[in-house]
């Protein structure tokens, strides 16, 4: 025979002759030869090095000889690598690695299924370091579109998942994943394969490897999100086992297994099975939710206010895009300290089970917790901090269970704000926070009133705490509350702003983002209460210093353009003093980021959209606040231009922002955009003709709308793009039912009004096309000027064309019902007219039949307008 170890190994025909004679005899019913005789035979060709060879080269290259021949010489060489592979050469071993990989995608079920199994066998002989190239051979057939490939691979993976899973869920040199982490996802994807086998053999890899290693939960926790259904058969055997692991003593498996619990609440699961397993969870999850004693975070937690931030202390962060409508995107909350841990894990599947199950846990949880909070000593204060972190959690979900004993709650609470630890008087905080709509609630008796000012000045006190953490957590806490309690806050506004902006003065970088957050939430609650000279003496001169401090290209600046929007909507024309330095800044950076996007190197920065974005939205607040008091900053600024080009920006979050100024200068100042008015219809319209729509509906929401504010200020100079924009706002309503933004249709319906207001004869002759869609979408719409507007255009319409909403009459019936009251007095005799008119119009009977199909509440409103 051939030296085994040769890279460029061939067979010898005589060899390869004999051993596929012996194994035709070996595996024929009709041999007459003695088949024990035949076996030794082959048992003695084993001991000759390059036998293996010859096998593997049977089964991958021998295509003129049968798939029975094939087949039996892989399972002999899988027999013989058992005991065989670790003593041969690695040249050897290579050899039959290589005929191997082509065979996954054989054409025959026989072969690939053989190779399948020769594939494990090896991979537990050597290990997957020692066969790199199998993981990319298994990745492309997997990938590819040839079901024999994979199938091929499956079969293989499958049998690996089988026998030794853990080689799956190893750390792999050159990879920035375990294996697990690259066949899960294309697994999950087969078990939508229209291929039975591809589906029984993924389901079954992902199985096999769930049941067998617990480091995997990630992989179940997938599955739940996925594909659900597939666990609904096992799902008291699944809960059982992620039970188990849910306390495992390895905190990296406890946190995926933890993972679940959440999970399986948001899949839409049967909750009933999970029911009978709260007593035995609930306890998992509070054991978990005590600091560990090497938690990362505990490290930051003593972090002295002194101590100057690290740079990884400063996250990134992003500004949100004005969106003019009732479903303003707001911010997540952000977890500044630590990272995602078993303890934050556990709170938040605990959260998750409170707002399902509601007050049904609270007879399991609330003697732990009051077992907890009652442990005295500094030793225990692990378990109270928890006991804290605990009620934050239930206060949502269990609320109406919790109400009989929040006063006794949040008096607990109340001097835990002061205790000797910090972490403890951090997460006090915010769990007061989470009570804040109650503590606000019940600030109208004198008890009450007494608790709410214990909290507030408990909060206020902390804000000045000398610790990272609780300053944080206070600040944060604060303005929740603030969000709460709004006008509440007026009469205390003196010593909160002292509070504010003594912390402003103090803080390191990362809380006085924080600071400026809590300034401008205060703004947004009390509105023009804060424009008194004694507020602004102690608000405005360290803001205005921090202005002209912080640098055009300093990113801290986005926090307090932030703030300084709020403010500015806040103090209304109040603003004004301080109006031209912020208006030119905001001009002076959009101009220098439009360069730095051409040219950074004369514009001295890098180019950065956030910059434009919240300059566009201060502007904005700006506008709002000074109201026609902009027109002059304006007038003497090249804004139309900038605003133009910012309308015409590649990036969404620029263009959104840039249409909610168009809308805002609109409604004051719509002169300084007349010059350039056809343009800004036309960018505008063009918004709302992409066809990547639902990509961009936050900007098309802006457009929409200024093209509204537009149309009632223009009047019949809107003309030419009316038509264009209506055959774009119809199918938004005809699809509002379809989970389109609120806001959207909302403003899609005013639009139409306003268009139909100012150009009813355009509008008029399509009336019947969009009627119904939009009568529904105006009943939603809440009484205000922007509604007004829209039903003048909807009288307007059909004053011109009553015919064409005869088929929509009870509909528009029910918008006209959802008024409380039209206090407009010319708008509600146009309605009164329109109403009157389709009586008189429907004889017969008709005009009854119409008003039977109104709800009786209904039939009240309509009674206004004495029909």
């Amino acid at each position: 025979m051939a030296a085994a170890g040769s890279a460029s190994w061939q067979p010898q025909e005589e060899g390869l002759k004999e051993i596929c004679g012996l194994l035709e005899q070996q595996i024929s019913p009709y041999s007459s030869a003695d088949k024990s005789q035949i076996w030794q035979q082959l048992q003695h060709y084993s001991q000759f090095p390059d036998f293996n060879n010859y096998l593997v080269f049977i089964l991958a290259r021998a295509e003129g000889k049968s798939g029975e021949i094939r087949q039996a010489a892989g399972l002999l060489l899988k027999n013989n690598l058992r005991t065989a592979y670790k003593l041969m050469s690695p040249a050897q071993q290579q050899y039959i690695k290589s005929e191997l990989l082509p065979c996954l995608g054989a054409a025959d079920k026989h072969i690939r299924s053989t190779v399948g199994t020769i594939v494990t066998v090896v991979v537990q002989q050597g290990g997957i370091l020692g066969w790199p190239e199998l993981l990319q051979a298994l990745v492309n057939c997997l990938d590819s579109s040839d079901l024999n490939h994979m199938e091929g691979a499956m079969d293989a993976l499958s049998k690996i998942c089988e026998d030794t899973p853990q080689v799956l869920d190893s750390d792999v040199p050159g990879l920035a994943e375990r294996p697990i982490k690259i066949f899960l996802p294309r697994l999950f994807q087969f078990f939508q394969s229209p291929h039975t086998s591809l589906r029984k053999l993924s389901l079954d890899s992902v199985n096999q490897y769930i049941m067998l290693m617990p480091s995997v939960c990630a992989a179940f926790v997938q599955l739940i999100e996925i594909h659900p259904s597939f666990l609904e058969p096992h799902l008291k055997n699944v809960i059982e086992y992620m039970l188990q692991v849910s306390k495992d003593t390895d905190d990296e498996v406890a946190l995926e297994a933890c993972e679940f619990w959440s999970a399986y609440c948001d899949a839409q699961l049967p909750y009933e099975n999970l029911r009978e397993y709260l007593p035995r969870l609930i306890p998992i999850l509070l054991s978990n939710m005590v600091y560990a004693d090497d938690d990362e975070s505990l490290v930051d937690a003593e972090e002295d206010e002194s101590l100057p931030d690290r740079d990884q202390d400063l996250k990134p962060r992003f500004h949100t895009p004005r969106f003019h409508g009732s479903d303003d995107a707001e911010d997540d909350d952000d977890d500044s300290y630590g990272i995602w841990n078993l303890r934050k894990c556990s709170a938040a599947a605990l959260d998750v089970l409170s707002n399902v199950f509601g007050d049904e846990i609270l007879p399991t949880l609330m003697p732990i917790i009051e077992a907890k909070l009652s442990a005295s000593g500094d030793e225990a204060w692990k378990d109270r901090e928890a006991a804290v972190l605990t009620l934050g959690a239930i206060a949502e979900g269990c609320i109406n269970g919790l109400d009989p004993h929040l006063s006794e709650i949040v008096a607990f609470l109340i001097p835990l704000l002061d205790d000797k630890f910090a972490v403890i008087r951090s997460i006090s905080c915010w769990t007061l926070s989470r009570f804040s709509k109650y503590i606000v609630q019940d600030s109208g008796n004198k008890k009450g009133y007494e608790q709410f000012d214990s909290v507030l000045t408990g909060l206020l006190r902390r804000i000045l705490d000398t610790n990272k953490r609780v300053q944080e957590a206070a600040c944060s806490a604060f303005a929740t509350l603030e969000e709460e309690a709004a006008e509440e806050l007026a009469p205390r506004l003196e010593v909160i702003l002292q509070h504010l902006m003594c912390a402003f003065g103090k803080y390191q970088r990362r809380n006085l983002r924080i600071v400026y957050d809590a300034i401008g939430t205060l703004a947004d609650a009390v509105g023009e209460k804060l424009n008194q000279p004694v507020y602004l003496e102690i608000l405005m001169p360290p803001l205005i210093a921090k202005w002209q401090q912080v640098s055009n290209s300093d990113k801290d600046l986005f926090r307090l353009l932030e703030c300084f929007t709020s403010i500015a909507q806040a103090l209304g024309t109040g603003f004004s003093q301080f109006g031209q330095p912020v208006f030119q800044r905001c001009i002076n950076i959009i101009q220098t980021q439009q360069l730095a996007k051409v040219d950074p190197i004369s514009a001295g920065v890098q180019y950065d959209k956030e910059f434009i974005v919240c300059s566009l939205d201060l502007l904005s607040g700006l506008t709002e606040g000074l109201q026609g008091g902009i027109e002059s900053l304006v007038a003497q600024s090249n804004l139309r231009d900038l605003l133009l080009q910012c309308c015409m920006d590649d990036d969404s979050d620029v263009r959104q922002s840039a249409f909610a100024l168009v809308g805002d200068l609109a409604k004051v100042c719509p002169v300084h955009l007349r010059p350039r008015l056809s343009e800004f219809l036309d960018v505008a319209t063009n918004q709302l003709t992409t066809p990547k729509l639902n990509e961009t509906i936050a900007v098309a929401n802006n457009a929409c709308w200024a093209i509204g504010e537009l149309a009632i200020k223009v009047r019949q100079e809107i003309s030419p793009v009316v038509m264009t924009v209506i055959s774009c706002l119809v199918p938004i309503l005809q699809h509002a039912e379809q989970g389109v933004n609120k806001s959207v249709v909302e403003n899609t319906a005013i639009t139409l009004g306003r268009l139909a207001w100012v150009c009813p004869d355009l509008v008029s002759p399509h009336m019947e096309h969009f009627m119904q869609p939009w009568c529904i979408s105006l009943s939603m719409i809440r009484d205000d000027i922007e509604k007004e507007d829209a039903f003048r255009g909807l009288c307007a319409v059909v004053r011109a064309n009553p015919s064409a909403a005869l088929n929509s009459l009870v509909l528009m019936c029910k918008a006209i019902a959802s008024w409380d009251e039209i206090r407009n007095g010319e708008l509600h005799n146009e309605v009164c007219q329109v109403l009157h008119g389709y009586k008189q119009m429907l004889r017969n009977g008709a005009w009854d039949q119409c008003m039977s199909a109104l709800e009786p509440p209904e039939k009240d409103k309509l009674s206004k307008y004495q029909v």
